[in-house]
């Protein structure tokens, strides 16, 4: 096995998560995002249930990223105003900000996605925010790729917060 996914073998507690609630509009919504940090990364994993999701489409999908804010708080018109935009340290555009991840794929309200990304290390994103978003990312709009309102958020903590 070569010495590059060892490293991406993971065991024991992440070293930070985040604790997703979805909005007044959303309340049913809740998941944990748990990072861990490899030698050259980070490997997200996420599992969010209660997600909306249609009689006749069971199978929605929703823009999932990491805002550079520090707080799932905001106003009537945008219950998550405070996370502000996408966590994008060297200033690049949609989609090579480094907190554009991929997509949840929902399954009658429940998702669940590992993906690896070296864009960012844990230590990097604690006190940042995770947000999904009612529609699916077109990966091309700028800033954030026409992703439509905030339906979910947490803030990302230390290992040793919860």
């Amino acid at each position: 096995m070569d010495n590059y996914f060892l490293n991406l073998i993971i065991s024991g507690a992440p070293d930070a998560a985040a604790y997703v609630r979805g909005s007044e509009d959303y309340p049913g919504i809740k998941g944990i995002v748990r990072l861990y940090g490899t030698r050259d990364g980070t490997l997200v994993c996420s599992e969010v249930c209660g997600l909306p999701f249609e009689r006749d489409n069971p199978f929605m999908v929703f823009a999932y990223h990491i805002h550079s804010g520090a707080s799932c708080t905001g106003d009537a018109q945008d219950p998550f105003a405070d996370t502000l935009g996408h966590f994008n340290p060297k200033s690049r555009e949609h989609p090579y900000h480094a907190g554009d991840l991929p997509p949840l794929f929902g399954n009658y309200g429940f998702a669940w996605n590992a993906v690896f990304t070296a864009r960012f290390k844990p230590a990097e994103v604690i006190g940042k925010t995770v947000v999904i978003h009612k529609n699916p990312d077109d990966f091309v709009s700028q800033p954030s790729g026409n992703s439509g309102a905030k339906i979910a958020c947490g803030v990302i903590q230390t290992n040793s917060r919860f």
